[in-house]
């Protein structure tokens, strides 16, 4: 029996944001079929351990890289995702077949997240995230994504970094043994209501009231702004039409995103805020059902860039699970699927006179939730965790190294695409550290890889 590993790279548990609930999940599917550890690695901040009485996996809060490096020397089948491998290169060189999950676009998404920033810390930031995805594509066995779209850009990458060459063609002229779709997924029990939390409980929110759900978090490639936009437009036809935005800030993050203080400020700028538009730290994972089964419509619109056409909106799934007419920006894959399934409503970019006009409109539809509950249930069945993650599982019953690992090693293609820590390339960093950030920017850049090298 294979003893599986899963490293996750955020917080587990009650408070979760998309990647540990995807590998909480996994864990439970997994856990089923193999000894499966789901491991926290120590530049996770979790400030709880949660309980893993219902979980059918050791969970594992590694507080020193010496406690991951034994997970990792005990253990079969590891997966991970994200800058894992970055922070834990010995991670790459173990004759153990690595799972690489790509479900997150985090470069491109990383791109809108330091918008913002300086130009140095956008470089900077952009430089390890480049050579965090280079690592992954280079040393994985095995790559699993949110979709077929995605699996097309992966794949692009894939053949740039020399991974699709006669080895992995012989395997599989599909290419299936070394990237595939295991999209985020549902529960296979129906949400089930067991307390009151929004209507006729919540500040100002009354039992009659019609509840727009933002269920996730207000990220900096979100567009919280315009579904704020539209509210004056709802409230000028409908005067009991709430918005709750369902959390504004992860357990272990000490302050909000620039996204969140730019919503809250508009909403107070429209006299809005606290009356008809609420913002929750967050939701407990085990309870986010409660919110959902009171909700009326669920909401999620993204700015028009790069990254929102191949993101895999994950909260939507939560909309789907919970019966919830949808209203989302087009371009993303799950809003698009749910489109095309009569589930959701595709607005443009930007588009808050839209959005007014189509919340009102779904509102006006009696018996609205039953309706959207049924046509939901397909789709439903088709998107439990169980059924999505037939690929990992098989792969985890049956796991070997890529064909080509032997190709990589010898040669020399990678010598040039993979930028190796040499001298050079210190003198370059720190050439440009002094060139746009001065002397103070050169020792705190030499600090920070100093501690980065001494934990691992």
């Amino acid at each position: 029996m294979n003893r599986i590993l899963l490293i996750c790279n955020d917080v587990v548990g009650e408070n979760m944001a998309g990647p540990g609930i995807r590998y909480w999940e996994f864990a439970h599917i997994l856990g089923q079929r193999f000894p499966t550890t789901l491991a926290v690695p120590p530049f996770v901040s979790m400030n709880v351990v949660p309980s893993t009485e219902a979980l059918p996996a050791s969970l594992c809060v590694c507080n020193n890289a010496q406690e991951l490096r034994k997970l990792v020397q005990e253990n079969d089948v590891l997966i991970t995702l994200g800058v894992v491998l970055l922070f834990y290169p010995f991670m790459t060189d173990l004759d153990k077949p690595l799972v690489l999950d790509m479900y997150d676009p985090f470069l491109l998404e990383n791109l809108q997240r330091q918008g913002h920033a300086d130009l140095l810390k956008q470089l900077t930031s952009y430089e390890n995230y480049l050579e965090a995805l280079r690592i992954q594509l280079r040393k994985g066995d095995f790559f699993l994504c949110a979709a077929e779209k995605q699996r097309d850009y992966w794949l692009g990458m894939l053949a740039a970094m020399g991974r699709i060459n006669p080895y992995t063609y012989r395997q599989d002229p599909t290419l299936r043994h070394l990237i595939d779709v295991v999209p985020f997924g549902l529960q296979n029990k129906p949400p089930q209501h067991t307390r009151s939390v929004l209507k006729g409980v919540y500040k100002n929110i009354d039992v009659d009231d019609k509840v727009i759900l933002w269920g996730g978090g207000v990220w900096d490639w979100l567009d919280a702004p315009t579904l704020i936009r539209a509210m004056p437009l709802i409230l000028k036809q409908r005067d009991d039409v709430k918005i709750f935005f369902m959390g504004v800030k992860r357990s272990n993050q000490d302050t909000a995103t620039k996204a969140v203080d730019e919503a809250v400020t508009l909403s107070k700028e429209l006299g809005l805020c606290d009356k008809y538009i609420f913002f929750n730290d967050w939701v407990p994972y085990n309870e986010r059902q409660n919110y959902l089964l009171e909700a009326d419509i669920g909401v999620s619109l993204h700015l028009d860039h790069i990254e929102a056409r191949f993101a895999f909106r994950t909260r939507m799934l939560d909309y789907l699970w919970a019966g919830l007419p949808v209203v989302c920006t087009r371009g993303d894959v799950m809003g698009e699927t749910l489109a095309a399934e009569d589930l959701a409503h595709l607005v443009p970019p930007g588009g808050f006179e839209e959005v007014a006009r189509v919340v009102i409109d779904l509102i006006e539809i009696p018996n609205l939730r039953s309706i959207y509950r049924n046509r939901s249930r397909d789709l439903v069945a088709a998107y439990r965790w169980d059924v999505l993650m037939r690929p990992l599982l098989d792969f985890c019953s049956s796991p070997s190294l890529a064909p080509d690992k032997g190709f990589l090693h010898t040669s020399h293609f990678f010598d040039r695409t993979i930028q190796s820590r040499s001298l050079r390339h210190f003198l370059v960093k720190a050439e440009r550290a002094l060139r746009l950030g001065g002397v103070s920017e050169i020792l705190k850049q030499a600090s920070e890889y100093i501690r980065w090298k001494m934990e691992i």
